[in-house]
């Protein structure tokens, strides 16, 4: 099934909010958790998600960006 090229560019800036509502989620967790326990630092992400309605982001890479916020705060992308 192909689909119309004219639908990526409706979706773009729908993609490109919610990158961004994850991206201030995660800067946000990161300047005020950075180093701290993984539990602690994972439930102050899925707050900052809830805060930015940031739905639908998959459970590992919230896991993911926790455990680099809590392990190694200075190797995220942003």
């Amino acid at each position: 099934m192909a689909t119309d090229p004219s639908e990526y560019d409706k979706a773009i800036p729908i993609v490109a909010a919610h990158l961004a509502q994850i991206e201030r989620a995660v800067s946000r967790t990161r300047s005020s958790h950075a180093g701290q326990p993984y539990t602690t630092v994972r439930d102050a992400l899925v707050q900052a998600l809830r805060k930015e309605n940031a739905r639908n982001v998959v459970p590992q890479v919230v896991d993911e960006f926790a455990r680099r916020i809590s392990e190694e705060p200075d190797t995220l992308p942003f």
